[in-house]
């Protein structure tokens, strides 16, 4: 005999309130809004969404396995500081990865992609007007996101988005040091690839905007 479940039964809400505090967290680590090496507590994060222990710390071990935070043998959980030669490692992951799907998006780079990705650059240049670095990186990984989405190869954008993860907290740093006063040179030479059908120019292109910096972080 099946029991009735109690008028005032409510469901569990910790999978809903994980997945809130997970995406939130993700958000803020992958758009650099928290900086290298900054540690961070169950109870702080607890309380800043307003959730209870069990959601903070699923949130917090989902993220320790993608890599976007660390976990020390004294359980000390941080925001990565990553070495020159991690760097260049995930720099040679977003050549390989965004090259690639670029590629594959280019039969599908219609006027309206064109359009929308000319509009996200502008943007782009009116936020380093306001040295707005959390503001950059987000408007910056949208126009590569928007592209990207076109090469309709969902797993590979899942990779390359978790190389973003990884390197959130690093690419705020890297802003400071670039210390920007326009919009990324080589996002026009992708544009004007995509409008002129050029492969390889789009490669090139490419490969360039995704590694240049994070190289000279790591000299």
């Amino acid at each position: 005999m099946l029991m009735q479940s109690r008028p005032d039964a409510r469901p569990d809400p910790s999978p809903a309130a994980h997945e809130r505090v997970y995406r939130g967290l993700r958000t803020r680590i992958m758009y650099g809004e928290i900086p290298p090496g900054e540690a961070l507590t169950l109870r702080g994060i607890g309380k800043q969404y307003g959730v209870s222990m069990t959601p903070a710390r699923e949130s917090v071990r989902r993220l320790v396995a993608e890599g976007a935070l660390t976990l020390s043998a004294s359980g000390r959980v941080s925001t990565p500081e990553i070495s020159n030669d991690r760097i260049e490692e995930l720099a040679a992951l977003r050549a390989l990865l965004e090259v690639e799907l670029a590629s594959r998006a280019l039969p599908r780079a219609h006027i309206a992609l064109i359009d929308r990705l000319q509009t996200i650059n502008a943007t782009i240049s009116e936020v380093v007007e306001r040295h707005d670095a959390v503001g950059y990186i987000r408007t910056n990984l949208e126009f590569h996101r928007t592209l990207y989405l076109r090469a309709q190869a969902p797993a590979m954008l899942a990779m390359a988005e978790t190389v973003w993860l990884q390197l959130g907290p690093t690419m705020r740093k890297l802003y400071g040091r670039l210390n920007r006063k326009e919009g990324p040179h080589f996002h026009r030479l992708i544009i004007a690839a995509l409008k002129a059908g050029d492969e390889p120019g789009l490669r090139l292109a490419v490969r360039s905007d995704v590694t240049q910096g994070l190289r000279m972080l790591a000299n």
